[in-house]
């Protein structure tokens, strides 16, 4: 495709210098990768700016230039106001504009954005409609499964995901939308049918400078440009009233406050919950869900709002929420064949680790054990927060390794125990995962329930720059055959 033909959507001041007629065979913004005939973005990021690399591009055979100021160097450039959003529209571009042939239903929010985007992709099968799935743990096109890095994708790898759902006759879309992903304009551009807001809570406080600006950029994702319709939990006080400020029509869901879509007469079990769930003046129909927990209530109800708005009935809400047993990572029920329950769960913020350890506890018999950390080069303010809310909520905690990265393992165990020494909760510090869990699985007696908090779907840890495999599934079953 001709470099001409690739510019013309992207938005603000454009101004060339060379041949746009030069043909682009790749798009590229890893100098590393370049290839003859790519086009390289200069995008400038938090520690080093792309601009830098360009003369290795070029070098590499790369044809032209995205940049925000012209570089001494004999390719054709194109100077845009910002880098990050114009790689979302020529991508767009070279893809064929896959989005605008998709039913687009986004969904934002702290947590329960995978769990939300399982049932929403379940509940649209159910309703006849071919439904890809972009995520956390993976991408889904059909019956094909593909690992993802980032909850939402770079805006080319998004693209190409998008294409192969186009050719692949998918109908609909069901993404998980970052906070980082709306700051960094991965997905400038694209329309959403729905976007949806779940709650929100601290998390990446790394990132951004506090949570009023992790809030703004949650908020994005419901600006009249980019989704048609909106649902939101009524009961998150932040979310409600920042959707309320839009001023714009918006479906409600929750229990405690009045709500468009709502759920009552509530049973939770060990290994699911039942409700009455209402669409007001609209249908009413009993679910049985096989997920625990009351956030899991509110997961479906989210769905099933998304999914109203995408014009599913009440009967494939009914039959797509109860067809899903598990989500990878979430309050998964690991079969261990113990006298003890062993589950495992993506929990790694306060609030997250709050709602996973009050689920749990309202089916433990005996005593609740609670093995986490926290991740290093992260936001280190919630580690001493999670400490107090183990403290609180567990009879006996395990303190380890999550992905130190390039931290000190111990430097961060340290500022979790700071948090938990309050509380009078019995605790041990185990800084190797798998001997932490080797611990917790010898501790446990009948009754127990062994929550191993922070890893989730994850496969890896991440230590000093490398990603080691680790996956508490096999990790688990390997432990248990050994003992």
């Amino acid at each position: 495709m001709k470099l001409k033909a690739l510019i013309g959507r992207i938005p603000g001041e454009v101004s060339t210098k060379g041949n746009t007629d030069v043909e682009i065979s790749e798009l590229c913004v890893d100098s590393k990768r370049a290839t003859p005939g790519a086009l390289f973005f200069c995008t400038p990021g938090l520690h080093m700016d792309a601009h830098d690399f360009a003369p290795q591009a070029v070098e590499k055979g790369a044809s032209a230039l995205v940049v925000e100021r012209f570089l001494p160097l004999d390719v054709p450039q194109v100077k845009v106001e910002d880098v990050r959003v114009a790689v979302s529209y020529v991508a767009s571009e070279y893809f064929g504009n896959p989005s605008e042939k998709l039913m687009m239903l986004g969904i934002t929010g702290t947590k329960g954005k995978t769990t939300t985007s399982f049932l929403v992709k379940a509940i649209m099968e159910a309703a006849g409609v071919k439904t890809g799935l972009i995520g956390t743990v993976c991408s889904m096109i059909g019956d094909e499964t593909i690992p993802n890095r980032l909850t939402t994708p770079d805006p080319i790898e998004t693209q190409t995901l998008l294409r192969r759902m186009v050719d692949a006759g998918m109908e609909c879309v069901i993404m998980e939308v970052s906070a980082h992903a709306l700051d960094m304009h991965r997905l400038a551009g694209v329309k959403f049918k729905v976007a949806a807001f779940s709650n929100f809570s601290q998390d990446h406080l790394d990132y951004f400078a506090d949570l009023d600006a992790y809030f703004a950029a949650k908020m994005r994702l419901l600006a009249p440009d980019v989704c048609e319709d909106i649902v939101y939990n009524v009961d998150d006080e932040r979310v409600s009233t920042g959707v309320r400020a839009l001023g714009r029509q918006a479906m409600r869901i929750g229990i405690r406050e009045s709500s468009d879509v709502y759920a009552n007469d509530i049973e939770i079990g060990e290994r699911g919950c039942s409700f009455l769930m209402t669409w007001h003046k609209r249908f009413r129909t009993t679910i049985s869900l096989h997920l625990a927990g009351i956030f899991n209530v509110y997961n479906a109800l989210m769905a099933a709002g998304i999914c109203i708005c995408a014009g599913a009935g009440p009967e494939s809400i009914r039959q797509g929420l109860e067809s899903v047993y598990n989500v990878p990572g979430r309050i998964e029920l690991l079969d261990t064949g113990t006298p003890y329950r062993v589950i495992l769960d993506y929990a790694h913020s306060p609030d997250s680790l709050e709602n996973i350890l009050k689920a749990v506890r309202q089916t433990t018999k005996g005593r609740m054990i609670a093995l986490f950390g926290c991740g290093g080069d992260r936001d280190r303010g919630k580690r001493p927060v999670m400490g107090e809310i183990a403290g609180e909520l567990a009879d006996y905690c395990i303190l380890t390794s999550d992905n130190p990265r390039n931290e000190d393992p111990m430097d961060i165990l340290n500022a979790i125990e700071a948090g938990i020494k309050p509380t009078g909760c019995e605790y041990v510090v185990i800084e190797n995962r798998r001997e932490a869990i080797r611990y917790a699985l010898k501790f446990a007696g009948v009754g127990d329930v062994v929550v191993l908090a922070g890893k989730g779907h994850e496969t890896y840890q991440e230590i000093r720059g490398e990603k080691h495999p680790f996956d508490e599934k096999v990790v688990v079953r390997e432990l248990l055959e050994e003992m």
